[in-house]
């Protein structure tokens, strides 16, 4: 990732600096270690979403290798340093012979990855930190991969089934402005002169047309403008705050977003609790990825917990759960397997998201399709209504 440090050095005055790091911890090293005083550090813009090579770190692809490395029966910090030694990447080789130096100080793997807290989420950390005491540290990375893999199953589902609706709507939008932006324009000069004798909405369609050949050029750059301002409003946080809110009050797609929230929440929780995290201290870690509106009622949930109530209760008095799930979580209370049922509960909740994806696309597309081809034969048959009505009059 590329980084742009504002530092000073004695005899140089203010300087402004461009390199490459894998966060801006290291940035700042890097410059600190030529004898600047760092003033600033920020991500660098524009052309670095081209910059070749992958910027973020391959966390799952780490704890791939790391693992075949151990179960090979090599030491921790041998099994690093390897790692490092086959990294062709350069700021991922960074961040791995950094990790390897704080090894190098004494410290533990999780103290190590703690310094490093965009690279490695807390989860991971506290699930390595899990792992060192108990001394299972494969079983402990066996853990996250699989958590992390079937997050991306999902993700991926979600993303496959969103990219033919889209493909639809540009297609069916670039053939729109094609047909209002040359086409009717081309057929205007035609009819101009026709006057009264066409439809209403051919005769609306024909002044649209007239309109965009006198003002082409004003009105091109205001599309390119309001294009340019969607663009920037939906980078907005406050932007998908909002989106996510109106979804949410939506009751069907706000239902499905809140059992996808519980599928990840459950996952979460049962990796954590599988790990021999505490089960307090494990709902505290996963408050950051739920809904805020989730994440207030978890709160209160965790905060009866603590005082001694099951955790079924718990869940339910705070709506937290599903007649499905409920029944599961005592089932999970009964055995003493919580965190392994918790797991089957996020499988339960995946299944069925994986069911109404498939069951919404297969609505959506057609009405989608539909709709576009509605507007576009309309545009079509508006735009040659008046050679209908010329030759019944010729008739």
């Amino acid at each position: 990732m590329r980084f742009n440090v504002k530092a000073m050095r004695v005899g140089e005055g203010l300087t402004a600096l461009a390199l490459d790091a894998a966060n801006e911890i290291d940035a700042a090293r890097q410059v600190e270690a030529q004898g600047y005083t760092v003033l600033a550090v920020s991500t660098r813009k524009g052309l670095a979403w081209f910059s070749r090579g992958n910027s973020h770190f391959p966390l799952v692809l780490f704890s791939h290798e790391l693992l075949a490395l151990l179960n090979a029966g090599l030491p921790l910090v041998e099994a690093v340093e390897t790692l490092a030694e086959k990294e062709h990447r350069p700021e991922v080789k960074r961040m791995i012979e950094q990790v390897i130096s704080q090894l190098f100080e004494g410290k533990t793997l999780s103290q190590a990855l703690e310094q490093f807290p965009a690279t490695f989420p807390a989860l991971y950390v506290s699930t390595v930190r899990a792992a060192e005491r108990t001394g299972d540290l494969s079983e402990a990375l066996t853990r996250y991969i699989a958590y992390q893999t079937q997050l991306d199953s999902v993700k991926k589902k979600l993303l496959s089934a969103s990219i033919y609706p889209i493909l639809l709507l540009s297609v069916g939008g670039l053939v729109t402005l094609f047909l209002l932006g040359y086409v009717v324009p081309k057929f205007s000069r035609i009819f101009e002169g026709i006057g009264g004798d066409i439809p209403l909405l051919s005769k609306l369609l024909i002044q649209w047309g007239v309109l965009i050949e006198a003002h082409a050029a004003q009105m091109g750059i205001g599309a390119l403008v309001m294009v340019g301002l969607a663009v920037y409003l939906a980078r907005l946080p406050e932007t998908r705050r909002w989106v996510g809110r109106t979804l949410w009050g939506i009751p069907a797609i706000g239902e499905r977003m809140r059992v996808y929230q519980l599928a990840r929440f459950y996952r979460t929780v049962g990796m954590l609790l599988n790990g021999g995290i505490p089960v307090v201290t494990a709902l505290e870690m996963v408050e950051g990825l739920l809904h805020p509106t989730l994440r207030g009622l978890l709160h209160r949930a965790a905060g009866e917990i603590r005082e001694g109530k099951p955790i079924s209760q718990a869940m339910e008095n705070h709506r937290l759960t599903t007649p499905v799930s409920l029944r599961m979580l005592r089932v999970g209370e009964r055995t003493g397997r919580m965190g392994e049922m918790m797991e089957r509960i996020a499988g339960f909740y995946d299944e069925e998201m994986a069911r109404w994806v498939d069951w919404f696309t297969r609505l959506f597309e057609p009405i989608l399709m539909a709709l576009i081809g509605v507007i576009i034969g309309g545009i079509v048959v508006l735009m040659y209504m008046p050679i209908f009505e010329l030759a019944g009059s010729i008739q």
